[in-house]
Protein backbone atom coordinates (compact mmCIF):
# COMPACT_ATOMS: atom_id res chain seq x y z
CA UNK A 1 0.00 0.00 0.00
CA UNK A 2 1.40 3.43 -0.93
CA UNK A 3 1.66 5.41 2.33
CA UNK A 4 3.34 8.79 1.90
CA UNK A 5 4.50 11.52 4.28
CA UNK A 6 3.48 15.12 3.65
CA UNK A 7 3.97 18.56 5.20
CA UNK A 8 1.26 21.15 4.83
CA UNK A 9 2.57 24.45 3.46
CA UNK A 10 -0.28 26.35 5.14
CA UNK A 11 -0.27 25.06 8.75
CA UNK A 12 3.09 23.16 8.80
CA UNK A 13 1.38 19.92 9.95
CA UNK A 14 3.34 16.75 9.08
CA UNK A 15 1.30 13.60 8.48
CA UNK A 16 1.19 10.23 6.72
CA UNK A 17 -1.63 9.15 4.47
CA UNK A 18 -2.57 6.37 2.07
CA UNK A 19 -2.67 7.67 -1.52
CA UNK A 20 -4.38 5.50 -4.11
CA UNK A 21 -3.90 6.14 -7.82
CA UNK A 22 -4.24 9.79 -8.81
CA UNK A 23 -6.01 10.82 -5.58
CA UNK A 24 -4.97 14.22 -4.21
CA UNK A 25 -4.48 14.18 -0.42
CA UNK A 26 -5.42 17.06 1.84
CA UNK A 27 -4.14 18.14 5.25
CA UNK A 28 -6.17 16.53 8.06
CA UNK A 29 -5.71 19.66 10.22
CA UNK A 30 -6.72 22.48 7.88
CA UNK A 31 -7.99 20.67 4.72
CA UNK A 32 -5.44 22.47 2.54
CA UNK A 33 -4.20 20.73 -0.60
CA UNK A 34 -0.99 22.83 -0.65
CA UNK A 35 1.27 19.97 0.45
CA UNK A 36 4.92 19.05 0.11
CA UNK A 37 5.81 15.35 -0.18
CA UNK A 38 8.55 14.40 2.28
CA UNK A 39 11.29 11.83 1.78
CA UNK A 40 10.62 8.74 3.90
CA UNK A 41 13.01 6.12 5.16
CA UNK A 42 11.96 2.73 3.91
CA UNK A 43 11.44 0.44 6.87
CA UNK A 44 11.36 -3.14 5.65
CA UNK A 45 13.64 -5.97 6.74
CA UNK A 46 14.85 -8.69 4.38
CA UNK A 47 15.97 -12.06 5.73
CA UNK A 48 17.85 -14.51 3.55
CA UNK A 49 20.10 -17.52 3.84
CA UNK A 50 23.73 -16.47 3.69
CA UNK A 51 26.94 -18.47 3.36
CA UNK A 52 26.69 -21.78 5.19
CA UNK A 53 22.91 -21.48 5.53
CA UNK A 54 23.11 -18.79 8.22
CA UNK A 55 20.22 -16.32 8.31
CA UNK A 56 21.26 -12.79 7.39
CA UNK A 57 19.08 -9.81 8.23
CA UNK A 58 19.40 -6.54 6.36
CA UNK A 59 17.48 -3.31 6.65
CA UNK A 60 16.87 -1.02 3.71
CA UNK A 61 17.35 2.19 5.72
CA UNK A 62 17.96 3.52 9.18
CA UNK A 63 15.04 3.28 11.52
CA UNK A 64 13.63 6.13 13.56
CA UNK A 65 14.69 4.61 16.86
CA UNK A 66 18.17 5.24 18.21
CA UNK A 67 19.17 1.65 18.97
CA UNK A 68 18.66 0.13 15.50
CA UNK A 69 21.51 -1.21 13.43
CA UNK A 70 21.54 -3.08 10.16
CA UNK A 71 21.26 -6.46 11.90
CA UNK A 72 19.20 -5.95 15.04
CA UNK A 73 17.07 -3.57 17.07
CA UNK A 74 16.37 -4.09 20.74
CA UNK A 75 13.51 -1.58 20.92
CA UNK A 76 11.82 -2.55 17.62
CA UNK A 77 12.34 -6.32 18.02
CA UNK A 78 14.05 -6.61 14.64
CA UNK A 79 16.69 -9.27 14.18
Amino acid sequence: MPIFEFKCNDCQNEFETLVMGSAKPECPSCNSMDLMKLMSACGFVSKSAGPGGQTQTTSSAASGCGSCSSSSCSSCSIG
